[in-house]
């Protein structure tokens, strides 16, 4: 049955609404016709509700996220738009009991990983939890004590001042890392904490330019590798999500796992026994 519910609700915003969802169809490069065809809505209703010329229930804007596949939080933002109270947790806190379960899975897997690095960010690239490794790591380069938390993790590594005079093939480094922040955007879109982030990071000298030798051309990767006058260290990661999460607190989080390239950075990570 086609889902031609045109109810008018007061207080809705139907020029915000509209705003929201063709920004979205353009982001998942589908029209009206084959969103239609996806959800069960008809393309005349989508295209009232994004004119504005009707409002939709809350329940026909559900299945218009669902085939738009839109995180969690941009649909609270949809909701509002359409005058209804969100949906999700948006300020969930790390401590409540519905997290107990994820944080406890999170946390044996960054003691699994030891004595290599790993740590949990957020989908700002903040650092939510860190093992003993990634402490060691880092604090081989930098005082960690000079970063406030939450520690961003880019911006550790893009600051002259922090990981960024350390870090060897710069110019290829820098460019993977801004095309990673821009393909691992949650959703896969780019909403304006992201750009505004993205921004800052190519404020910084030398930022995004990709080299032209390529040192790393027989590896299937580009690593992170932290050089200094004692060491010289590789890294390349894996990164985990939640599985089928319910709430944006968890849709949101990234576990990272860096493992060693070469046998001499797993050496360093190994005590000798």
């Amino acid at each position: 049955m086609r889902r031609d519910d045109m109810t008018t609700q007061a207080g809705s915003s139907p020029s915000e609404l509209g705003r929201i969802l063709k920004a979205w169809r353009g982001t998942r490069g589908v029209s009206q016709f084959e969103l239609s065809l996806q959800t069960g809505v008809s393309q005349r209703h989508l295209s009232f509700m994004e004119s504005g010329r009707s409002a939709p229930t809350r329940q026909t804007l559900m299945v218009v996220a669902d085939g738009l596949d839109m995180p969690f939080r941009e649909r609270n933002q949809l909701l509002l738009a359409a005058g209804y109270a969100p949906l999700y947790d948006a300020d969930e806190s790390w401590d409540t009991g519905s997290f107990v379960i994820v944080r406890h899975a999170l946390q044996r897997m960054l003691l699994q990983h030891e004595p290599f690095p790993a740590l949990v960010m957020d989908r700002y690239w903040n650092v939510v939890m860190v093992n003993e490794a990634t402490k060691r790591l880092f604090g081989t380069f930098i005082d960690l004590d000079r970063w406030p938390r939450p520690r961003n993790i880019l911006h550790m590594i893009f600051d002259p001042e922090g990981l960024r005079p350390f870090i060897g093939d710069w110019d290829r480094f820098s460019a993977s890392m801004l095309q990673r922040v821009r393909r691992e955007a949650v959703g896969g879109a780019i909403d304006e904490p992201t750009r505004v982030l993205l921004n800052a990071l190519m404020a910084y000298p030398g930022t995004g330019h990709v080299a032209q030798d390529d040192r790393a051309a027989d590896l299937p990767v580009i690593p992170l590798t932290l050089v200094d006058a004692n060491r010289r260290l590789s890294y390349f990661s894996l990164v985990t999500t939640v599985g089928t999460p319910r709430s944006p607190g968890p849709q949101e989080l990234r576990v990272e796992c860096m493992a060693p390239v070469d046998e001499a950075t797993e050496r360093w990570h190994r005590p000798v026994s």
